[in-house]
């Protein structure tokens, strides 16, 4: 490792507890969460105050540190809520709170002063200028508007003492860095409240002024025409540029997504953050680190505007997902006896199954189920999802551990 590279933080969503229990067990550095309230994500599970209780203490004894979103923008009505949560939040203690607007930075700043305060993307900061002025503010970290060029990224980082943050992985909104009205106007739900319907994702059809009752697709597949769809950024065959740089934290999307996509993306990052930071005079990419992102489910993949490349933004006209596509069983809970090893089912899993195990580290294990078991330890043909069943495989696994379907 050379003496001028800065390891950068690998920042991981958690939705809910079983989300941060996967992301601290594939090595996250650290995860972003919510309460119940005043977060950008309200139709994620999130935590409950007795949660993130649990959840910091859980975090601290893994090393993992943990930042709590309160990003939305406030209303006059909820100051006194607001109040009240930063309040509570003070007794839980995350390293750090998420905020995007100056008026919660406020309250933050007189309520919880020992907590550092990151500001969020919905804050917009696109300069060093600005990021300058939310130092001088007390702002410990931004995270960078996601329209900037990795060479911008890199002037704020390397010029300005404030740490600075990126996404690097997952869906983006059509509005970016996302302060977007279309679910406000179409469906009445503000995705500045946390209630996005997510009104880019829909199929939309031209109508003409002399014939409304036309609709003619703008461009299609055989699914329907999608204009407003984003493409999935992923910066995977990036990182020795984003390390340079000298960003703080690597940030992947997701707070809503499952386990088997938090295991996927948090591993290959992981690992490949590693492989550079240990030798990056013979750093070499692994094309499999590629092949394992494309096989959980996504949109087409691009760099954003990291790299100036008009066509790498625009809006997703293919599939929703390119490849073959894991087939997710569930994940390891114990091991009742050596071989045998006690799984959640998440979908269905049929005796003499091809299986592959997700470990924290190393490659994919594969193996067959030689016998399936119920917990009463009687053998069955299959599983069932949402129960748990016993699998004797010749592979060893761990706890948390993912199982998937070849």
């Amino acid at each position: 490792m050379k003496e001028d590279i800065i390891k950068p933080e690998l920042l991981a969503p958690a939705g809910n507890f079983e989300k941060l229990e996967i992301a601290i067990h594939y090595g996250a550095d650290a995860v972003y969460l919510a309460g119940k309230d005043f977060s950008l994500r309200n139709f994620s599970d999130n935590f409950s105050d007795e949660e993130l209780f649990a959840a910091v203490k859980l975090a601290r004894q893994k090393n993992v540190k943990v930042y709590l979103a309160c990003n939305i923008y406030s209303r006059s009505s909820e100051q006194s809520d607001l109040m009240e949560f930063l309040t509570r939040m003070a007794d839980i203690k995350p390293d750090a709170v998420i905020i995007s607007d100056p008026g919660i930075i406020l309250l933050a700043k007189q309520i919880i002063p020992d907590i550092d305060i990151h500001l969020s993307t919905q804050a917009n900061t696109t300069n060093q200028s600005a990021a300058r002025f939310w130092h001088n503010l007390g702002i410990k970290r931004v995270n960078l508007a996601r329209e900037l060029s990795l060479p911008e990224i890199e002037q704020i980082s390397r010029n300005c003492p404030i740490e600075t943050e990126i996404f690097i992985h997952g869906a983006m909104c059509v509005s970016y860095s996302g302060r977007c009205l279309l679910s406000a106007y179409l469906s009445g739900r503000d995705s500045n409240r946390g209630l996005c319907s997510h009104p880019c994702r829909w199929k939309y059809s031209v109508v003409e002024e002399l014939r409304p009752n036309e609709y003619h697709p703008v461009m299609e597949d055989s699914r329907g025409s999608y204009i407003f769809n984003s493409k999935d950024l992923c910066m995977i065959k990036h990182i020795p540029a984003l390390v340079n740089a000298g960003i703080t934290s690597l940030k992947i999307e997701g707070r809503m997504k499952g386990i088997n996509y938090l295991a996927s993306v948090i591993k290959t990052y992981r690992e490949a953050i590693d492989a550079y930071i240990d030798a990056p005079d013979s750093f070499e990419f692994n094309p499999a680190w590629q092949d394992e992102l494309d096989r959980i489910f996504h949109r087409e993949y691009c760099t954003g505007f990291y790299l100036n490349s008009p066509e790498e933004h625009a809006p997703n006209y293919k599939n929703l997902h390119t490849g073959e596509i894991h087939s997710f069983v569930g994940k390891i809970l114990s091991s009742p006896a050596p071989g045998y090893y006690l799984v959640q089912i998440r979908n269905k899993l049929v005796r003499h199954d091809t299986i592959e195990i997700l470990s924290p580290k190393g490659r994919n294990c594969q193996t067959k189920v030689t016998e399936l078991l119920d917990t009463d330890r009687k053998p069955i043909d299959q599983t069932h999802p949402n129960t748990c069943a016993i699998l004797k495989i010749n592979s060893p696994c761990q706890p948390d551990d993912i199982v998937r379907k070849i």
